[in-house]
This record gives structure tokens, C-alpha cells and sequence, in this order.
């Protein structure tokens, strides 16, 4: 079994192979091969800020020029750096790569490989981080990946942030609006103003009918019903 290694120097992209640009970031960025395997771009990408906590992810494209499929089975960094942890890009089972074909790690849509807590690894940026990709068959491919914050083009290719606060829970009935307050005390008081009359000034109404037409003691209240004249 041999191995080539391209160097951590800057690649043109013709230089870098015909899908050197897959990813859409600069080719200058470690790649193996291992008999049919090529790993290209890979990339360690950590939060934008030296020290800032957060997890980390490794971003490659992974080549298969031979006949048979083969599965990432682990992605490792030396030194104690963190575990990755792979998922497909469909959320479950392995990560394949297909005979004559390939698999991008990183990215909207793709498979990923992240370090939940990548605080370490900000200390290296701008140096490099060891990384073995272990393959079903071929056994390890090991190179060493630049270290770059999650900025610029690497951004969408990086760890995702922190996942949003979950939103307040809205309450099942609100003040004024349709249906019963949630307040117990509160569903008592306005069960209490429903058996004692009528709210909004409607207790103590004329003694008259509702429309008015009727006669009130001591005459009318803006009603249109007669009054017994005086003497």
C-alpha cells in the first residue's frame, strides 16, 4: 500500500486536481491519497475567534476511484483535540462513498463531521491539526489540515453556533381575549360578575322595557315611553 501526500503549500487549481474546487474554497489545503482514495481539501474550520467556545468541524472531499463502495467509518485527530462525530447527509446510517464517485463532508446538504467542543482547537489557528479518515477498506488516510476560523468562504463550510433559546410558551388564554383567562382567580371572579348581573352598566336597568317604549317610575330616562303630567 502506498501513500502521497501533497504538501500544505499553496496549490494552484489546476495543480490540485480537477475537483479541487468541489468544496468552493482555495485549494491550498492538505490532501492524501491511498490506493483508489483521495482526500482533498481537508480542513479543520473552528469557531471565528481564538478562545471562543463552541464546537468545530473537519471539511473534506472524498474521492473513490475504485470499483467497490466504501464507508467513512471515523474521522480522528491526534493529540486529544476532540471526537468527531459523523452523520450522513440524510441523518442516519454511514457515510458512503460511492464507487467512482464522491462525498463532500461540510456544507448545507452534506454529510458532516463535527467536534462538539472545539475550544482547543481555536488555539491552533493558523497552524495545523494530524487527521485520520478511516475507510471501510482502504484503512487510514492520514494527513495534516490547516486550522481556520469559521470566516470568509469557510463559513458556511465551518461548525454551526450555539442552537437558538427555546421561545417562552404562550399562555392558553390572555386577558380581554377569547375564552376564559388562565388564572383560576380569575375565572372565578368573572364567573361571579356573570351570576350577579350583567357587567359593563347594565345592573340596576330601568324598571321599564328594554326598548324604552315602557313607562318609568318618575317618568323616562331618555326613553321615549309618556309621562304623567303633573296636577
Amino acid at each position: 500500500m502506498t501513500a502521497v501526500a501533497l504538501s500544505l503549500t499553496a496549490l494552484t487549481a489546476c495543480g490540485a486536481g480537477n475537483n479541487a474546487q468541489t468544496l468552493g474554497v482555495r485549494p491550498d489545503n492538505a490532501a492524501a491519497t491511498v490506493d483508489s482514495i483521495s482526500v482533498q481539501n481537508a480542513t479543520v474550520i473552528t469557531q471565528p475567534k481564538a478562545g471562543e467556545s463552541g464546537p468545530a468541524a473537519v471539511s473534506a472531499t472524498i474521492f473513490n476511484k475504485g470499483q467497490e463502495d466504501q464507508t467513512l467509518d471515523s474521522i480522528t485527530l491526534s493529540d486529544g483535540a476532540g471526537t468527531v462525530k459523523l452523520t450522513a447527509a440524510n441523518g442516519s446510517g454511514p457515510v458512503t462513498v460511492p464507487a467512482l464517485g464522491s462525498v463532500i463532508i461540510g456544507g448545507k446538504g452534506n454529510a458532516s463531521a463535527v467536534i462538539d467542543n472545539g475550544d482547543a482547537l481555536t488555539k491552533k489557528i493558523g497552524g495545523v491539526q494530524n487527521v485520520v479518515f478511516k475507510l471501510s477498506k482502504t484503512g487510514d488516510v492520514t494527513l495534516e489540515s490547516f486550522v481556520v476560523p469559521a470566516n470568509a468562504e469557510y463559513a458556511k463550510f465551518g461548525p454551526s453556533g450555539q442552537p437558538p433559546a427555546p421561545a417562552a410558551p404562550k399562555p392558553s388564554g390572555e386577558p380581554g381575549g377569547e375564552g376564559e383567562a388562565a388564572d383560576p382567580a380569575k375565572k372565578d371572579e368573572q364567573k361571579s360578575q356573570d351570576q350577579s348581573g350583567q357587567p359593563d352598566g347594565q345592573d340596576g336597568a330601568p324598571a321599564g322595557n328594554e326598548n324604552g317604549t315602557g313607562e318609568n317610575q318618575g317618568g323616562t330616562e331618555g326613553g321615549t315611553g309618556s309621562e304623567t303630567p303633573a296636577g
